[in-house]
């Protein structure tokens, strides 16, 4: 049996107007490395938005992204380092957008009080995800011993008669 090999990217970046469209092409190509080329354009959107809206609203720029794929879900989370963001009021209409295009998505606060929002998107059937074989599992085995005190011909019985005239005609 083979599964997905799971996947991981994290990058930092300051939020700006010229930064937006270069994240969302650095996420893109970090899909198509990890063989989801049809995950690029909704990751890369749903990035962009949530880029144009932290630029927009936050007063602290500084925002991790993350991406996880663990073979049948891609999961993109943004997180913002200005407490005084509020997604139920600033983010409203961008969140919607995400709420819309995406698989699942949700937003959370961290102990420091900075927002983290994530949505994921799950893989199509048919779609070409890279696989690792998995090293067997041990099993025990038992063996149980078959007892052999009588040759097999004497547990078999005797041949039948028709047998035993073409064994003489040889």
């Amino acid at each position: 049996m083979k599964t997905a090999v799971p996947c991981y990217y994290h990058l930092d970046v300051e939020v700006g107007p010229e930064r937006v469209g270069q994240v969302g092409r650095i996420l893109a190509a970090h899909l198509r490395h990890w063989d989801l080329d049809n995950l690029v354009e909704p990751v890369r959107r749903g990035a962009e938005l949530l880029l144009r809206a932290i630029d927009a609203h936050a007063r602290n720029k500084h925002t991790s992204i993350e991406m996880w794929w663990n073979g049948q879900h891609l999961i993109t989370a943004l997180g913002g380092e200005d407490p005084e963001l509020r997604p139920e009021a600033d983010l409203r209409s961008c969140l919607a957008d995400i709420a819309a295009m995406s698989d699942g998505w949700g937003c959370c606060a961290t102990a420091t009080g900075s927002t983290i929002i994530w949505f994921s998107q799950r893989a199509r059937a048919g779609q070409r995800v890279p696989l690792v074989p998995l090293a067997p599992d041990p099993a025990l085995r038992t063996g149980l011993k078959v007892p052999r005190d009588q040759p097999v011909t004497v547990l078999a019985g005797p041949a039948p008669a028709h047998r035993a005239t073409l064994e003489g005609s040889r």
